[in-house]
């Protein structure tokens, strides 16, 4: 009997049996699926080391149960760093000056798609020009001039829908301004 035989072969028998037990410890068809999946793609692989007969399905049982306890920790650890970045960003919101943040995110939004992406690199991923310059595959001068000129463009916008730059620092006045 060949390799894809013995999977098909196994894969029949035992498919109902670790469905079903998967699905009682799981809380969501998706889970379980995801589970099935991996263990079934853990017994092809390993499709030589699997123990002939009644010991090829305990075999496939215990392959079930450490994906399932890989799924548990991994969901524990998105969960603790959803819960920890909750926390990180109702600090930073309370320490946030106050902004119009509407106007503010229309005012970015107005701005050409590269500008965006270059404001965001160097504001949200605090990314410096030489950086820059890697990720987007062009020169640093290059990138220093672009996120000078968008700089100027964001400035601009701001003004424009009436905010008061101060709050965003003198160098923001001066961009509005023309100054460089």
């Amino acid at each position: 009997m060949g390799l894809r035989e013995r999977f098909d072969e196994l894969y029949h028998a035992h498919y109902p049996d670790l469905l079903a037990y998967v699905r009682r410890r799981t809380e969501s068809p998706d889970d379980a699926a995801d589970a099935l999946a991996e263990t079934f793609t853990t017994a092809w692989r390993r499709i030589d080391e699997l123990p002939p007969g009644s010991e090829g399905r305990l075999w496939l049982y215990g392959v079930a149960r450490r994906v399932l306890a890989n799924q548990r920790r991994g969901e524990s650890r998105r969960s603790a760093l959803a819960d920890r970045l909750r926390a990180e960003l109702t600090v930073w919101d309370e320490d946030a000056p106050p902004t119009d943040q509407g106007a503010v995110r229309a005012a970015f939004g107005r701005l050409s798609a590269a500008d965006r992406e270059l404001l965001s690199l160097v504001s949200w991923e605090g990314l410096s020009a030489p950086e820059i310059a890697t990720v987007v595959g062009c020169s640093r001068g290059a990138v220093r001039l672009r996120l000078h000129r968008a700089r100027k463009r964001l400035a601009r916008e701001l003004d424009s829908a009436g905010l008061d730059l101060s709050r965003y620092g003198s160098r923001a006045v001066k961009l509005a301004e023309g100054q460089s």
